[in-house]
């Protein structure tokens, strides 16, 4: 019996050990994520506001030709090449008009009078600099492996979290679902450490998990396995060069958007925002597609230059993998189920904020002077359990497993051997 008592209590020190070395690196990453994340959330809402100067226009006569408006659109940018037209959804808003030149483009044309309103730069918008950061830190390929890496360690955060804070001895149900407010600063923290970590832990799982197909490595591992019968074109992105080099193969100079299309596209009554790409430049074909946030809600439309129907894909017709993943984008931005989606994203992000702000400081406060305060290490015997579980999580993220290879490597044989960093990550006594 003492013997098992002891194993236990060796194990808990080394989950609680690898917990900590998650947060360690984790944290910072995660309060940025968690940040950006939710400024992200309220995108739609933000962008409506900011378009607020592009409807109510003043109203005269006939609206002018979609090849004349796009011809204003593309006059504004040197060496322009269309990219989308979004379709107005009041007949006094501006047309938005997407150009390629030196980059992207969003320009804003007056469909009476041709006049450009204004022109912006696509890589300069607020929320498209958030979701940058938010993927890669405005740091490119190595801002999105560490962010793909922070992520994996997070879900190790979190599933190693679960394990401490299952009640063992527990009298009732104080720190466990609800915090004690009045024993003091350590318990109070670690309280609201442990009891918002298990209020928001399935819905930080989940977001974590329905980021990946994002990542750089894990959505390029999905990719594959996607090419292996999967003939359609994924939706989402795992980079800014991969959305340059989409956007750049959508590019088109060659265009005839007639009246039909155009009438045509509007009593589609898609989903807004819709926007009319150039789908084929041999008999001018255009492509209807609504971009709305609740990617389940998306059609596509080939609209012939007659405006007659070519053919339509909803969602429906995607294959399962696809399907499941657009649920879980359109859940992962706040889309899925309105506003309850928008809120539930919000108050997952600032529990976030919380643990990590609490986790730092618990470790403050143990935290011994001139030692980095890692729970010191005891041998232990690792059950069938653990090991099938960071086995599947290996398998599961490579990164992660890469990682915590060379993390192996490198305390095994170098960092052991250096006394006083030994000391000072708490490797030896």
């Amino acid at each position: 019996m003492a013997e098992n008592t002891n194993n236990q209590k060796a194990l808990y020190r080394t989950i609680w050990r690898w917990h900590f070395y998650a947060g360690i690196f984790s944290i910072p990453f995660v309060i940025i994520l968690a940040l950006t994340g939710a400024i992200y959330l309220f995108k739609p809402h933000y962008e409506h506001w900011q378009e607020s100067d592009y409807r109510g226009l003043q109203m005269s006569g006939e609206a002018l030709a979609p090849n004349q408006q796009i011809a204003a659109a593309l006059a504004a940018i040197d060496g322009g090449k269309l990219l989308s037209y979004r379709l107005p959804q009041a007949p006094d808003e501006a047309v938005l008009i997407k150009v390629q030149g030196d980059t992207n483009w969003m320009v804003f044309v007056n469909p009476y009078t041709g006049a450009v309103l204004a022109k912006e730069r696509s890589d300069e918008q607020l929320m498209n600099i958030v979701k940058t950061l938010h993927g890669e830190l405005l740091l490119g390929t190595v801002g999105s492996i560490l962010v793909e890496l922070a992520a994996c360690w997070a879900i190790v955060l979190i599933v190693t979290g679960l394990y401490l804070w299952w009640p063992r001895n527990a009298h009732g149900l104080a720190g466990i679902i609800y915090p004690r407010l009045r024993d003091g600063s350590r318990t109070f923290w670690r309280d609201i450490h442990a009891v918002t970590g298990i209020w928001i832990s399935a819905f930080a799982l989940f977001l974590l998990v329905t980021g990946l197909p994002w990542a750089l490595v894990w959505g390029a591992a999905l990719k594959e396995v996607r090419a292996v019968d999967f003939s359609s074109q994924q939706d989402w992105t795992q980079s800014r060069a991969q959305e340059h080099d989409h956007w750049r193969a959508q590019a088109s100079d060659t265009f005839n958007l007639t009246p039909e299309v155009l009438t045509a596209a509007q009593q589609l009554n898609l989903p807004a925002p819709v926007e009319l790409s150039v789908a084929s430049t041999h008999h001018i074909s255009w492509k209807a597609s609504s971009q709305t946030g609740n990617r389940p809600v998306r059609a596509d439309v080939w609209l012939n230059g007659d405006g007659s129907i070519e053919k339509q894909s909803g969602f429906a017709e995607k294959k399962l993998i696809d399907r499941a993943i657009g649920v879980g984008i359109a859940a992962h931005e706040g889309y899925l189920f309105g506003w309850f989606n928008l809120v539930l994203g919000v108050l997952t992000c600032v529990g976030l904020i919380l643990i990590s702000v609490s986790g730092f400081i618990l470790w403050r406060k143990r935290k011994p002077d001139s030692v980095l305060g890692a729970p010191q290490p005891m041998p232990a015997r690792i059950g069938f359990g653990i090991v099938a579980i960071t086995i599947g999580l290996a398998i599961f993220l490579p990164l992660l497993a890469i990682s915590l290879v060379a993390l192996l490597i490198i305390e095994f044989i170098f960092l052991r051997r250096i006394n006083g960093v030994s000391q000072w990550l708490g490797l030896s006594k």
